[in-house]
């Protein structure tokens, strides 16, 4: 992709998210994911109702009159995307690959955290940490992180949830919001995501295509395995064999399920032909 067409992509995303996240998902961010506690702001002089608890009662003595502590919600927080870049993500029988709806539900994501002044950061992962963005704020630094999701080319096509989460560990001392996007097709992250989930505030956001669900009767069809290269000869029209592809997908969504409410965390299945706003802001909602 030459620097235009990047350019291009850049501003097309950045004007789509960014006007969910303006009018969206900006309350919604905001009342759902509080800051640390309330730190104190200034004192001033005591009104009618204010709660006598809150008297500074050195400044009171000084002056001969009441005076009170205010104090506001720190509101600073930090938010890490943890991005799957394995080479799953790169399928899609409709309009779009799970790749390009994970890049946009990110890129909302981090503009509702700059419309509230927050940092944002970067995890890309395969089996490996591919790219680690430090949380930073401003706007030149959201874009940056879209042009990564945009046009970063990972070294691996594999999936290890779990190596992603132990990295963030290492980085992240102090509590952060978590977005782990990523279509879950592993296993084994379980253990991880429950220490993980202990010290962070953790949600993942499952993308699927529905021909993953259920393989159509298609009769003999070569099949690639997106992650290993390899390709398979399998007979479409087998009841037993679509049965057998039904139980896999299954399987993952239930160990993904069981996983995340574990370890207290939060979990969205957003389906590439359907609406991640519509998700999103469920989600917010109940958890508001």
């Amino acid at each position: 992709m030459d620097t235009k067409e990047l350019l291009k992509k850049v501003r097309k995303i950045e004007i789509k998210t960014r006007r969910l996240s303006d009018h969206v998902f900006g309350g919604e961010y905001h009342s759902t994911f509080k800051g640390r506690g309330m730190t104190f702001s200034e004192v001033r002089q005591y009104q009618y109702g204010d709660d006598v608890r809150s008297i500074d009662w050195n400044v009171t003595a000084r002056y001969n009159e009441p005076f009170v502590k205010v104090f506001e919600e720190e509101r600073e927080l930090t938010m890490m995307l943890m991005v799957d870049v394995s080479g799953s993500e790169l399928f899609g029988t409709g309009n779009q690959f799970k790749k390009e709806v994970i890049t946009e539900i990110s890129a909302t994501l981090a503009f509702s955290a700059l419309q509230n002044n927050d940092k944002v950061g970067l995890i890309l992962f395969s089996d490996q940490v591919e790219l680690f963005i430090p949380p930073k704020k401003g706007k030149s630094h959201i874009l940056r992180i879209i042009r990564e999701l945009l046009e970063f080319h990972p070294e691996s096509k594999k999936t290890n949830i779990a190596e992603a989460l132990k990295f963030l560990t290492n980085v992240m001392k102090k509590k952060a919001i978590v977005f782990v996007l990523s279509d879950f097709i592993a296993q084994d992250y379980d253990n991880t995501l429950r220490i993980v989930g202990n010290k962070h505030d953790v949600t993942g956001i499952r993308v699927y295509d529905e021909k993953e669900e259920h393989i159509p009767n298609l009769g003999m069809v070569q099949m690639l395995d997106a992650e290993t290269g390899k390709s398979k000869l399998i007979d479409t029209q087998s009841r037993k064999v679509r049965r057998a592809y039904w139980q896999y997908h299954q399987e993952r969504v239930d160990y993904f399920m069981d996983a995340f409410t574990k370890s207290g965390s939060g979990a969205i299945h957003c389906r590439v032909d359907e609406s991640y706003v519509k998700k999103l802001l469920g989600y917010f909602k109940q958890r508001g």
